[in-house]
């Protein structure tokens, strides 16, 4: 019997991939979670075949989950499942440990095509990202300035630049907000820009 974790925070997503799974995957067992809390709570209780996971949850350190993942149960099998742009945060998820990189308004076949690679010990990454990736390894320099951010100052700028206040970020993140203050002041020292108003002209530069 397989078993999974659907980790998003939206009840419609995770009943219709509950429904897709149980329909391909007989017997299954599927639990579900909706934060990062009950995600840890779970894993930490079972043991389960593939982990599809979000990256845009309320209250929520998907970055660190996904470390903690990576250290605490290295043959956990993650599958990122999101809305985010792949070509922003696919790289990324997958140096920290992902197997793979799906979009929800992927076509259902590929869905089910990257379920089955992770599932089979592969890893699943899109044609576009292999475009992406091939064409990046081809350029001598990398003029993203987003590029030059790490994981965690790439997730406080993402946040920066949805609205959220330094001390919104803080509770999200579970940090003190002397320490997002501190990486906000990086993050614009290493984007070269003073406010919010040029980081957003910055990002929209590279379509983030």
């Amino acid at each position: 019997m397989k078993k999974f974790l659907l980790i998003d925070d939206h009840v419609v997503v995770r009943s219709g991939i509950k429904i897709l799974l149980s329909e391909i995957y007989k017997p299954s067992q599927i639990d579900e979670a909706h934060d990062g809390d009950s995600a840890l709570s779970k894993v930490r209780e079972n043991s389960y075949d593939l982990v599809m996971l979000d990256i845009q949850m309320p209250n929520t350190d998907t970055f660190g989950l996904m470390e903690y993942f990576r250290v605490k149960y290295p043959e956990l099998r993650v599958l990122i499942f999101s809305m985010s742009p792949e070509n922003i945060y696919a790289k990324r998820f997958l140096k920290a440990g992902a197997r793979g990189f799906i979009s929800k308004d992927a076509p259902l076949e590929e869905i089910k095509k990257a379920i089955n690679l992770v599932l089979n010990n592969s890893r699943y990454i899109s044609e576009a990202m292999i475009d992406m990736l091939a064409e990046s390894s081809g350029k001598d320099k990398d003029d993203n300035l987003f590029n030059t951010l790490s994981a965690r100052e790439f997730e406080i700028a993402s946040l920066l630049l949805n609205g959220q206040t330094i001390s919104g970020i803080a509770n999200t993140l579970h940090l003190q907000v002397s320490t997002i203050g501190t990486h906000k002041a990086r993050i614009f020292d290493k984007l070269k820009v003073s406010n919010i108003l040029e980081m957003k002209e910055l990002a929209n530069t590279y379509n983030i």
